[in-house]
């Protein structure tokens, strides 16, 4: 009987690790759509003589639409089975594209771009969904290690397949790319198993408003001063008041009780801020300091990017070998060489700086992974959706917080004579870089110390986590 059961979970284990890489796929897409009209801006300023401020939107609502509806959709994840929302948004995420592609005015690409973000934003909540639903906590880091080499293959791909589709046909063709993801919609119907929806209930769509309006206000308050934040704060003062009474509340308050949980969070906030910086603040640093052209700024952050797609899944069999910790401190460790060497040859050689973003990039898949898998551990079943989600949101939120910062602290240093803080440096440009390299190397001891008192120690699996393994394989066998 065990040899039969182990024989019939064999096809269906198989079925999964066909899914994640169907997922992988869909990931690689998603990130190139999100990166990829950033080449494209200039062109599309020129062509409907708009500042580069207003075309810029194209990127911003993406990025804002995309953080609201991860939440959103790991929301309905709860109360829909995850084959419904997946062929939804991945259909809205090709209807958003097709009307892109036929746009012959900015409004109407715009409106293409964010019916876009609403369909995409599926993807990253099933990226977190599918691997805590699909896979026993000790073989969860594979999977995770499998989305991450999908997000950093969409970032090495995104900047070179936009520059030829840009200098080679018209920008328009960049919403073609995303309809690659209609190909892959029939093998999630295939994939996905058959699941029983969620409890009927109603939808805090009032929740869900409000805090769409708070993140929406805490991100454009990065660029646009102080009211912006004190309207954040009070959107999220009603948001807490919504969900604190509601019957059904779109976010149950419980869920930021549990403890690890918040600091979980917290944690993925700071690595998704600060690893952020990777491929934010080098194409500036190639340009302002090394003067390299845009061609070969693509060329010397392709090896970070391919190492990282290269060395994610092995990040991912760590945390099952060796357990999460392990893979964090080792994250760590590369994530501080990088930045210190970052903010000690910052005026080097390019091919110096391409060798730094190869730790900086494989550091930050590992501490990715680490964080992820950490935080799944810390959910009920019945949380999975909504707080998956949750780590999404955060995650793309802290982005978009970041790169406001990152681009006030590079403006304010090519403004203003600014000393180098790294005793160091002793180039006579590019002290700015230096500085924000030597802050973001300090701040990666303070997310190793919060993950080392939440989640560190020596490596253990909870009484909980082997019931919920033991309960999810004799579910499969039993299938």
């Amino acid at each position: 009987m065990p040899n039969s059961a182990a024989a019939s979970a064999q096809p269906q284990q198989t079925g999964h690790h066909k899914l994640m890489r169907v997922l992988m796929f869909t990931l690689t897409i998603s990130m190139m759509t999100g990166v990829m009209f950033n080449i494209a801006l200039p062109k599309i300023s020129e062509q409907f003589s708009l500042s580069l401020s207003q075309v810029s939107w194209l990127s911003s609502a993406y990025i804002l639409i995309y953080a609201i509806g991860s939440v959103t959709y790991g929301k309905l994840a709860d109360r829909y089975t995850l084959k419904s929302i997946v062929t939804f948004g991945l259909l809205v995420f090709a209807a958003g594209s097709l009307i892109g592609l036929t746009s012959q005015t900015f409004a109407m690409a715009l409106a293409g771009r964010c019916l876009q973000a609403a369909g995409a934003a599926v993807i990253p909540a099933i990226s977190m969904i599918i691997p805590m639903r699909y896979f026993a906590p000790e073989r969860r880091g594979a999977a995770l290690g499998m989305t991450a080499v999908g997000l950093a293959f969409g970032n090495a791909l995104g900047p070179v397949v936009a520059a030829l589709i840009v200098s080679t046909v018209h920008w328009r063709w960049l919403f073609a790319v995303p309809l690659l993801v209609l190909t892959v919609l029939p093998l999630y119907r295939k994939y996905l198993k058959e699941e029983q929806p969620g409890t009927a209930g109603t939808f805090d769509w009032l929740g869900g408003m409000l805090l769409a309006v708070t993140i929406a206000l805490l991100l454009m308050s990065v660029s646009n001063g102080l009211w912006l934040f004190l309207g954040a704060l009070l959107a999220l003062g009603l948001f807490i008041a919504r969900i604190s009474k509601a019957k059904e509340p779109f976010i149950a308050p419980k869920l930021f009780r549990n403890t690890k949980y918040t600091l979980g969070l917290t944690i993925s906030f700071l690595v998704n801020g600060t690893c952020c910086s990777l491929y934010v603040l080098s194409p500036l640093l190639l340009a302002d300091v090394q003067k390299l052209p845009s061609l070969w700024i693509g060329l010397m952050m392709v090896p970070a990017a391919a190492a990282a797609a290269i060395f994610g899944r092995k990040g991912g069999k760590l945390a099952d070998a060796k357990g999460n910790p392990f893979v964090a401190y080792l994250a760590a460790g590369l994530l501080l060489s990088c930045f210190i060497l970052l903010s000690t040859f910052t005026g080097g050689s390019p091919l110096l700086i391409a060798a730094f973003l190869i730790l900086g990039n494989v550091g930050q898949s590992f501490l990715v992974i680490a964080v992820s898998n950490s935080v799944s551990r810390t959910l009920q079943p019945e949380q999975a959706g909504v707080g998956m989600g949750m780590l999404a949101m955060v995650n793309f939120i802290a982005q978009g917080i970041a790169i406001g910062l990152y681009s006030k602290a590079v403006d304010l240093g090519s403004v203003s004579l600014i000393p180098g803080w790294n005793p160091l440096y002793h180039y006579a440009v590019g002290s700015i870089f230096s500085n924000i390299s030597l802050v973001l190397a300090a701040l990666q001891l303070v997310i190793l110390v919060v993950f080392f008192f939440t989640f560190g120690g020596r490596r253990r699996v909870s009484t909980a986590a082997k019931v919920a393994s033991v309960s999810g394989n004799l579910k499969e066998y039993l299938h």
